[in-house]
């Protein structure tokens, strides 16, 4: 849970998908430079592959961070405030029942 939450707030922060497009595009700009040196389906092909490369790239990135990130302390902190809001559900069950069983006596 804690895992898959970091890894959405990665992949929501498009950090890895800059990377990407930033690769692209310096390839990209790279070949037209270098227009003169390569055919069209060169430069074709070297784009399409640089930017699976980068991809696979960011993808190790992104599995990399996610293992090697310490979250011990995140999953220490949830656990504790999995435990609080049950104790707190508890303890106004607990209420919501004696104030019942005193309603119940002042009926009588």
């Amino acid at each position: 849970m804690i895992i898959a939450s970091f890894s959405r707030k990665m992949i929501v922060s498009r950090l890895f998908d800059t990377y990407v497009a930033a690769a692209f595009f310096a390839t990209l700009i790279f070949f037209v430079i270098n227009a003169s040196l390569y055919t069209p389906l060169e430069m074709m092909t070297g784009v399409i592959l640089a930017t699976i490369t980068f991809k696979s790239i960011a993808n190790i990135m992104l599995s990399m961070t996610i293992s090697l990130v310490k979250l011990d302390k995140t999953q220490d902190a949830v656990e504790f405030e999995k435990s609080s809001n049950k104790l707190e559900s508890l303890v106004s069950d607990l209420a919501i029942q004696e104030a019942s069983v005193q309603s119940m006596k002042h009926s009588k």
